[in-house]
Order: structure tokens, then C-alpha cells, then sequence
């Protein structure tokens, strides 16, 4: 396995100057954000697509500071009621996977998008409950209507360019634990799989050690985010863990989202990094910060420093079994 960090952590700087602090840190690799929801502070596709000697600049920086490119990512929603929006971000996906064949980068990570409720909606609609009847209604049109046709197209347009797509499930989209990740594959191509991210599953009551061997069980483990999250017992006790309250709300929400070891311990993530070795995943632990609590570098310094550590003893067989 190898180290990386997903690089919109420091989308306020230059691209050298961000290559230069993850090659000081002894990393193996970078994640790099190429639109939607990340943003492209550091690589804009349809440019370098329409330009070859920017192409080969960006390559060579890249490499000169000794890194490797573990994945695109272009988080975003490409199934939205809002055609404006729904457009955007499928050019976006279809850039970067363009882009990524270019690149020789095998990976492209991205949500399912969600899409309305109907063909008159403005907004996407998450189904969270089987009652009232309208909800499976809705789940159903989704899936048939809107899910499954996309993704297919997609699939086969991914395969024209050599390239996989690794769904990132998340609360808010279709594809949100294991079970829609796995069905998605099913009804739309083996070329699409998982961007493993146990932060949200935690919340959601899931075991992050079940739920990667089942992934991998299924060959769907693509790249895996490392980030945690901390569960307020207090706050969910009284409220249960479906918050809409704004993430700076942190001593009021039922959860928030930690650096690696600041949500679950270092027991939990020692045991995350054994079970990846043990199903055989040799990709990319790509750090991500979404840490209220602490600054990106506090965060990004702790993070790499303990995963470094954990990864090394792996790599001598030192397991991290309770």
C-alpha cells in the first residue's frame, strides 16, 4: 500500500509549493481535485486536454518531486434536477476521465449523484425511509429512470477510454453503504466500484472492517480516503445522527468529522489498515481533512505521521489485532 493525500487540503496554494510539503513529508502519492464539489485549484482538464505542452509540464512536475497520481477526483452530481448543474459535472466526469487515460492514471473518483424526485424537481431527493409508500415510489423512478441508464452509458464510455470509476457513498446520494454501492456495480458495469471513505460510514452504524471485506470480497475496492469522524453520544442520544445543523455547529451536532484517530482511536485505524492489507488492497490511502476542529496542516501532519508509522510495521507483518 502507499501513502497520499488528496490535495485540495491545500487548494490555496501554488501546485510546486503543495508537491514540495507532501514529498517533505515522505509521501508516495497524490489524489488531485479536477472539479465538482472539490473544485480544480490544481488541475483544470479541458486545458491541459486542449494543450499538450501544459500536459507534459504537469507530468513532469508530478514526477520530478518523486509522486504518483493515486487518483482523480471529481466529486459531484451529475444526475441533479438542475440541468445547469447536471451538465457541469458530467463534462467534469467525462473530462477527467478523458484526462486520466492521458494521464495513465487508472482511477477516477466521484458520488453517484442523486437525482429529484420526479422530472419536475429542482432539488434531489434523498429517500431515507420505506414509509410513508410515496418514498419507495420515488426510489424506484430514481433508480430505473435516472441511476441505472446514466451509469450504464458511463460504464461503457469508462471502457472506451481504459479507465474505472471508484463511487465514493455518501449520505445525500444514491450510493450511500455498501448495499447501493454493490447494486450499482450490478445493474451497471464491473468497472465500477469504491472510494472506501470510513467517515461516513461510522455515523451510519457501519462497520468499516465488514464493510471493506465485503467490498473487496467483490473486487470492487478501488481507493480508499482516510478520514474519521466523532460521534457526540450526548447529542445523539437526544437527536439521533441525521443532523442538518451547519458543520461549525460542533458542540450542538450528534457528529462532526476528525482526523484519522481523533474519532475512533488509533486501535480502530490500526485495525482498517490490517484488514486492507489482509484483503490484498495495494492502492493509495489518501488523506482527506474535513477536521473543524483542527487546521489542515495540524490535521495533514497528523495524519501522515501516524499512517506512515502504521503502514511501515504492516509492511514487516506486525498486525494490529486488539
Amino acid at each position: 500500500m502507499k501513502l497520499g493525500v488528496f490535495t485540495v487540503l491545500f487548494g490555496d496554494k501554488q501546485f510546486e509549493e503543495v508537491l514540495g510539503t507532501i514529498a517533505e513529508r515522505g509521501l508516495d502519492s497524490i489524489e488531485i481535485g479536477t472539479g465538482g464539489y472539490p473544485g480544480d485549484a490544481h488541475c483544470k482538464p479541458e486545458e491541459l486536454l486542449n494543450n499538450n505542452d501544459k500536459l507534459e509540464k504537469f507530468k513532469k512536475v508530478i514526477e520530478d518531486h518523486g509522486l504518483e497520481i493515486s487518483a482523480l477526483s471529481c466529486h459531484g452530481n451529475p444526475l441533479h434536477p438542475n440541468p445547469e448543474v447536471a451538465n457541469k459535472h458530467h463534462e467534469q466526469f467525462q473530462n477527467t476521465v478523458r484526462l486520466a487515460e492521458k494521464l495513465g492514471v487508472d482511477t477516477v473518483v466521484t458520488f453517484s449523484g442523486c437525482p429529484g424526485e420526479s422530472e419536475f424537481s429542482h432539488f434531489p431527493v434523498w429517500v431515507t425511509s420505506a414509509w410513508p409508500e410515496d418514498h419507495p415510489k420515488v426510489l424506484e423512478w430514481q433508480w430505473k429512470e435516472k441511476v441505472i441508464p446514466y451509469w450504464t452509458e458511463q460504464s461503457n464510455f469508462l471502457s472506451q477510454h481504459g479507465v474505472r470509476v471508484a463511487i465514493e457513498p455518501h449520505p445525500g446520494f444514491v450510493v450511500y453503504n455498501n448495499e447501493t454501492a454493490l447494486r450499482l456495480r450490478k445493474e451497471c458495469g464491473n468497472n465500477i466500484g469504491v472510494n472506501f471513505d470510513p467517515s461516513h460510514l461510522f455515523w451510519q452504524n457501519m462497520d468499516p472492517i465488514i464493510c471493506i471485506k465485503e467490498i473487496a470480497k467483490n473486487d470492487a475496492l478501488y481507493h480508499f480516503h482516510a478520514k474519521d469522524t466523532g460521534i457526540d453520544h450526548q447529542n445523539t442520544a437526544v437527536n439521533g445522527v441525521l443532523d442538518v445543523k451547519p458543520y461549525s455547529d460542533e458542540i450542538n451536532r450528534s457528529w462532526i468529522f476528525r482526523t484519522v484517530g481523533y474519532g475512533h482511536g488509533e486501535q480502530m485505524w490500526r485495525k482498517i489498515i490490517s484488514t486492507l492489507q489482509l484483503v490484498g488492497y495495494e492502492g493509495t490511502i489518501s488523506i482527506e481533512h474535513e477536521d473543524s476542529l483542527m487546521s489542515v496542516e495540524e490535521g495533514f501532519d497528523k495524519s501522515s505521521t501516524f499512517l506512515r508509522g502504521a503502514l511501515i510495521k504492516e509492511k514487516v507483518g506486525e498486525m494490529w489485532w486488539a
